[in-house]
């Protein structure tokens, strides 16, 4: 039974509400809000190591094999993450978003949230970290 609520109590833990009801409106000021309010589900190719809490682990990214674009993914919530990503989640804090889009963003060419559905948004890493920096 104690395993049960474990697994649902971690569900709960990856996600943000507000991301994913100002998706659903498609409302940027909202999305804007709930990133510099809220954490954000990322994709990791490699966990973060449990005893060092410095290690977050490895962003997972996406090339175009075909342009060499690179797009960086997004989740309002972990369940909204396709099954042929690797199984790795991260709960990241609006202050690491910021840091890591303007330490990449000459290498990012745009962030899709919630690419799979239900309600996928794209936009530039610039706009994004503008929109940190309110």
């Amino acid at each position: 039974m104690a395993g049960k609520k474990r697994a649902k109590k971690e569900s709960m833990e990856f996600r943000n509400t507000q991301l994913a009801d100002a998706l659903q409106t498609q409302d940027m000021a909202a999305v804007a809000f709930a990133l510099r309010h809220g954490p954000t589900v990322v994709p990791l190719m490699r966990p973060g190591q449990r005893d060092n809490p410095l290690d977050v682990g490895e962003v997972w990214t996406y090339r175009d094999p075909n342009t060499g674009q690179v797009a960086l993914l997004l989740f309002s919530d972990a369940k909204h993450k396709p099954e042929t990503l690797p199984p790795g989640v991260a709960l990241q804090s609006p202050e690491w978003l910021k840091s890591f889009l303007s330490t990449y963003e000459e290498q990012i060419t745009t962030v899709f949230f919630d690419i799979a559905g239900p309600h996928p948004l794209q936009a530039a890493p610039a706009d994004l970290i503008a929109a940190l920096e309110v």
